[in-house]
């Protein structure tokens, strides 16, 4: 007789949420392979059966025990818990059959993770969303975060699975911080532990909030889209493609100008050429990434319009083409390539043009150490600092306070941290479970960072002690840096090559007066449609434009 190979789907963890397909290929199989945890769901269904349990790290060892009992004849079920296609036994079991096996194969679907997440929730799937599991067992975790970055771009709402272990504790706060740079620190989100199963938990929070939470592989994280709201203590995603409403937390688009000049700064310069732009009697809207920056912006920019805060590509889309954008020009950070990315996608996918501004370069071979990246630098200071200054914002602190070989630790009754491979003050501090380079000394960060609550509290969260945080605004002068590095007994200094306006010569001053090293990491490259480093450039492309529409 041909065998038959049943794939079993039982589900979050109830019987009543196992389909009655499920019962009856139970009912009807041999041999049945699964979890131990799983036959609890199913125990009335398969009384007298050959039942097999390999532990639960033995996935590939259940396949193959399955299709090996299926081609010698007989009727198995493989079980998986949720829907069995779904980050679970189907693909294995399909990755080790044959071409010529002759048994039949029965796929029976089940309620996955994002499906049981979502009812607990309320309804916040109802529109386009993603899965994306953050165990980097069977893929690599450059890939996860790619995955992840084009999810937030998208503004997918997403679930995450596989969210934290006690091995891989750092990577859910990475996620969450890719998300953070394109949806809304106000997106709301849920996270739900043990969905359908004993000790089951459920609560809504704003994404922002998700990195002072602690998790384990048995929580989900659900995340909304820009749209996604609360009512009655759930929270939902409206279906409709268009015309939704702007939830309250968005800063309104309509009353902003129409044909105007769209202005994406942040820095100083930036501002300054908006307001360039504007006493030219150009209509102008700066875009600001942060509600700080926005303040900044309305503060220094004189005759235009400011629209702040995490928007995200969608909503940035969405202004552009509502209020008919005449160009889009780009005077982020030099170092803010994602968002440059971003800037020319939606340039072409809208037909609007697009103008590149980037301040000078204003680095010198004699001035610094030149590091290809932000990873070479973290290396560097490493060899040949103790007491080490980071200028290089907050957004690249994690390459720098989660290097490779980190390893993560919560103590009993203690928000989480980090250790450090080359910092024994932490590693003594838990029983030395980390090591120490060989040959290290003691060595300590110190950070400076643009005063908006998130970043201190990334820094926070990263270890970093809060005497060691500076939460200022810049740029600094020469006298202020070298006070500040001597006091602090700074021995090496990280920067940007941030340019005049960054504050950059200031800092290689103060290091020269210091006689201590300073670090400069290159600025990316990117293949920009038109760039310049000038305000007359800029003027001189925009009336080019005007003149041949």
């Amino acid at each position: 007789m041909k065998g038959v190979l049943n794939l079993v789907s039982v589900g979050p963890g109830f019987s009543d949420l196992i389909v009655p397909r499920a019962e009856a290929a139970l009912r009807d199989s041999d041999v049945i392979v699964a979890y131990d945890l799983y036959l609890r769901w199913i125990e009335p269904w398969i009384v007298n059966k050959e039942i097999h349990t390999p532990p639960l790290t033995q996935e590939r060892e259940r396949a193959l025990l399955a299709i090996e009992k299926a081609r010698s004849g007989a009727k198995v079920a493989l079980v998986s818990s949720g829907d069995i296609g779904i980050y679970a036994m189907a693909a294995l079991a399909f990755d080790e059959m044959r071409e010529d096996d002759d048994y039949e194969v029965n796929v029976i679907p089940g309620i996955t993770s994002a499906n049981a997440c979502a009812s607990l929730l309320g309804s916040p799937l109802s529109h386009d969303f993603a899965t994306l599991s953050l165990s980097d067992l069977l893929c690599p975790w450059d890939w996860i975060e790619q995955r992840g970055r084009h999810i937030a771009q998208a503004d997918l709402a997403c679930v995450l699975y596989n969210v934290q272990s006690a091995g891989r504790q750092e990577g859910v706060y990475r996620i969450l911080n890719i998300m953070l740079e394109s949806k809304s620190p106000k997106t709301l989100c849920g996270v739900i532990h043990n969905a359908y199963r004993p000790g089951q938990k459920v609560s809504i929070h704003h994404l922002e909030d998700l990195l002072s939470l602690q998790f384990d592989m048995l929580t989900t994280i659900v995340i909304g889209n820009r749209f996604t709201q609360r009512k009655r203590g759930f929270i939902f995603t409206p279906r409709g493609y268009n015309n939704w409403d702007t939830p309250a937390d968005q800063p309104a688009v309509d009353e902003l100008p129409k044909h105007a000049l769209w202005v994406f700064s942040g820095t100083s310069d930036g501002n300054q050429l908006a307001n360039e732009l504007a006493q030219q009697g150009y209509p102008v809207v700066v875009s600001a990434a942060t509600e700080y920056g926005g303040e900044v912006a309305a503060q220094h920019c004189s005759g235009v319009s400011v629209w702040a805060g995490h928007q995200g590509v969608e909503a940035q889309k969405q202004a552009l083409s509502q209020n008919q954008a005449r160009a889009i020009v780009d005077a982020t950070h030099p170092y803010a390539n994602l968002i440059s990315e971003q800037l020319m996608g939606l340039s072409q996918a809208l037909n609007i043009p697009y103008l590149r501004y980037e301040r000078p370069s204003s680095f010198e071979t004699n001035s610094g150490i030149e590091c290809d990246s932000t990873e070479q630098a973290a290396k560097q200071a490493i060899a040949i600092g103790s007491r080490i200054f980071l200028t290089t914002g907050s957004k690249d602190l994690a390459t720098f306070l989660r290097p490779p070989g980190m390893v993560a630790a919560t103590a009993p009754g203690s928000r989480r941290h980090f250790l450090h491979p080359w910092r024994s003050e932490v590693s003594q501090s838990v029983g030395n479970r980390c090591d120490q380079a060989p040959g290290a000394t003691e060595r300590k960060w110190f950070v400076r960072v643009t005063p908006e609550p998130e970043f201190i509290q990334r820094a926070i969260d990263l270890g970093v002690p809060r005497s060691h945080i500076c939460a200022m605004q810049g740029p600094f002068s020469e006298a202020f840096n070298t006070a500040l590095w001597r006091d602090l007994k700074i021995d090496c200094v990280i920067t940007k090559d941030s340019g005049d306006a960054g504050g950059y010569q200031a800092k290689v001053a103060a290091t020269q007066a210091l006689n201590i090293p300073l670090l400069v990491i290159k600025r990316p490259k990117l293949e920009y449609p038109f760039a310049t480093s000038t305000f007359d450039a800029v003027l001189r492309q925009l009336q080019a434009w005007h003149a041949n529409p």
